[in-house]
């Protein structure tokens, strides 16, 4: 996913929003929560209408939650395969792509916490097999400026995975596509080929298989029940899973064609999770809180460089608006202020997250179909931040219940 197109996406649906509209809590006013509901499903149903075909997807889904006692919101509309198939449930699994980065990101991080590596080290000491990229920092593989190319921007791989995106690819051969490129500038790029290798590091490092890792130190603390990593997923899992679909023209074999839902060998620890919008939105809500990582390790995790300078710097601006974080993204938005997001594509699912820090609200949205140019999700994300703002300014308007006096 280009960063810079989503922000420009995101920009454009969420300029004409109330930025007081979502400061709301309980305890100024309590929203009709079917009134919400009803105006959100109406936000997905327009949006598959005149979306939906142009894009070859038939199901979206969105599930937004507070940081108070509000009530989570979650709303779907569609089906489960295009042009027919069942209602899609709020309940639906979906394919997360590079949302997997912060996971693997924090796995090494914790690890680091624990004094068994740290970021400053170099390929070169846990990967001696790469010696062209001996020199690479585990930062620079989780801020994306370390030079090594992407695997999923080479021709044969996108040709052999067109040719069968059942094949289980192993690491070394997805990086195999780019092994012999040379290393290029260290500056911020990015590259897929870098959270493979920071997942091998995972495992070196601590002597067992990612997958164990990714359950025993995030999934079952977290009580993400509906997360997985294929192949290590329940039997039920796939049948839980809108149909993906691609419109990707460098697959030219499955233009709009299904692809299986659990065919995610490819991505693995740079984009290979499943998950639902509940789990999805239950790890946000620990990553961003700092319930995962001791307090020096979140400061490393939220570290920025710039996108467009590819220099550190310690917070975004209007002038300098997107920081690219260890596998997190930070954006400073002209109407909500700072907000946390990140837009996860494969080749057939799109799902996106914003975590807005000043009221602690989180939205996620996602579709079974996958683009390679023109983007609307984030549109459609900023749809609903009007939707939740015009919800809250009416409820402002609203007289304040007097309080009933005890008679004590």
């Amino acid at each position: 996913m280009v960063l810079a197109t989503v922000t420009a996406a995101v920009v454009s649906g969420m300029t004409t929003a109330s930025a007081r509209g979502l400061d709301v809590s309980n305890a100024e006013v309590e929203r009709p929560a079917h009134r919400v509901t009803a105006s959100l499903r109406s936000d997905l149903e327009k949006y598959v209408d005149a979306q939906g075909a142009k894009d070859h997807f038939s199901a979206v889904s969105l599930r937004v939650t507070y940081a108070d006692q509000r009530p989570d919101v979650s709303v779907s509309a569609g089906t489960t395969r295009y042009g027919g198939g069942r209602p899609v449930s709020g309940k639906a699994l979906w394919q997360i792509g590079s949302n997997t980065k912060a996971f693997t990101s924090v796995l090494l991080l914790q690890l680091e916490a624990e004094g068994k590596l740290s970021l400053r080290d170099k390929l070169g000491k846990w990967l001696p097999q790469y010696p062209a990229w001996r020199d690479v920092t585990i930062r620079q593989l989780l801020s994306m400026n370390g030079g090594i190319p992407s695997y999923t921007d080479q021709s044969a791989f996108l040709d052999d995975f067109d040719a069968d995106p059942s094949t289980r690819f192993t690491l070394e051969r997805l990086v195999s596509y780019v092994k012999g490129l040379p290393l290029g500038p260290a500056k911020y790029e990015y590259s897929n080929t870098d959270y493979l290798l920071a997942q091998m590091i995972v495992e070196r490092a601590s002597h067992d298989t990612y997958s164990d890792r990714l359950t025993e130190r995030i999934i079952e603390p977290l009580g993400l029940n509906d997360t997985c990593l294929p192949p290590e997923c329940r039997p039920d899992t796939a049948s839980r899973m809108p149909t993906p679909y691609s419109t990707h023209s460098v697959l030219p074999k499955h233009l709009d064609k299904p692809l299986p839902p659990l065919g995610l060998s490819w991505a693995q620890g740079a984009g290979g999770l499943v998950s639902s919008l509940k789990d999805m939105t239950t790890w946000d809500r620990a990553l961003y809180g700092g319930r995962v990582l001791p307090a020096a390790q979140q400061r490393e995790l939220e570290s920025l460089i710039s996108v467009n300078t590819s220099k550190p710097v310690t917070t975004v601006t209007a002038d300098d608006p997107l920081g690219f974080g260890l596998g997190v993204v930070k954006y400073a938005h002209p109407v909500t202020g700072t907000v946390w997001f990140y837009e996860g594509a494969t080749f057939g699912s799109r799902v996106l997250h914003m975590y807005f820090p000043k009221s602690g609200m989180i939205i996620a949205v996602a579709v079974n179909s996958a683009v390679g140019e023109g983007d609307t999700l984030p549109d459609l994300a900023g749809t609903v931040y009007k939707t939740l703002s015009a919800q809250n300014a009416k409820a402002l308007a609203q007289p304040a219940p007097v309080a009933q006096e005890s008679g004590l």
